[in-house]
């Protein structure tokens, strides 16, 4: 991993300090919408206190699920040692799921409407995070010639690869893609408004989200593999398909269904 400084056996990495910038960036964002809202904005960092815990177990867990045959089986310490790096972003938005869902619940706030004051937070602390990626030098692509390239020191190729040296700069696709995603979610939030339902804006964030990693996954070289499917393409259409199912039930479906029943009623 890639100090931003070292001195004795201390060091600032650059991994650790963009997840935390964009873990502050996002907080700052889930309280403006939770003022826009009318929300406690108090609510904002409590509920950080139990998501953040429950968010970084889940992304350790989908890591060590990944990678246990070829890592962890044989070192079962390891899977503590979150410092040497290793989580899966599907597994923090699980557990930040998880997290918010034990808070509202606690203090009996509504849940949907708290994770569409989440989804945008969460969207714009990944896009920020991603950056780490670049400066571990992960989360590249497959070998390209294409001008913006990354060029990656042989020591963190992967095999199979170690004579090419530049690669799709995937950690560079999503994080734009996450950025242009979280415009696009205030906006609709904004814009919309008095048409949306408690809860549209986090499946709005599942369909985004799982078409940016549905559209990304294809150019990896290291993906999580069961029965010869990536897993993130997997977990991709799951969550593609759950946000728009649901919305359009709740927008087209149901409201024709009651439609309807009046008339029916009526008749």
């Amino acid at each position: 991993m890639e100090y931003i400084f070292e001195v004795g056996g201390f060091g600032l990495r650059w991994y650790s300090t963009l997840v935390a910038l964009g873990l502050g960036l996002g907080a700052w964002l889930a309280t403006t919408e939770a003022k826009r809202r009318n929300e406690d904005t108090n609510h904002v960092f409590n509920l950080l206190l139990i998501a953040l815990p429950t968010s970084l177990i889940g992304a350790r867990a989908y890591h060590v699920i990944d990678q246990w045959n070829e890592i962890y089986s044989r070192d079962v310490l390891r899977v503590i040692q979150i410092n040497e790096g290793g989580i899966g972003i599907y597994g923090a938005v699980i557990g930040a799921i998880v997290g918010l869902g034990i808070y509202t619940r606690w203090k009996g706030l509504p849940v949907l409407r708290w994770l569409d004051i989440g989804a945008p937070a969460f969207i714009l602390g990944q896009a920020v995070g991603r950056w780490g990626n670049f400066f571990n030098q992960e989360l590249y692509g497959e070998p390209t010639s294409v001008p913006w390239a990354i060029e990656i020191n042989p020591e963190n190729r992967l095999a199979g690869f170690e004579t090419i040296s530049e690669f799709h700069p995937l950690f560079f696709y999503e994080s734009m893609l996450n950025f242009l995603g979280c415009g696009v979610m205030l906006l609709v939030g904004r814009r919309l408004r008095t048409q949306l339902k408690d809860g549209d804006i986090f499946l709005f964030y599942l369909i985004w989200y799982g078409a940016v990693r549905l559209s990304l996954e294809p150019l990896r070289i290291d993906n999580w593999v069961v029965g010869g499917i990536p897993t993130a393409t997997v977990v991709s259409i799951a969550a593609i398909s759950a946000g728009a199912s649901i919305l359009l039930y709740r927008h087209w479906l149901r409201p024709r269904f009651k439609g309807n029943t009046k008339a029916t009623t009526k008749a």
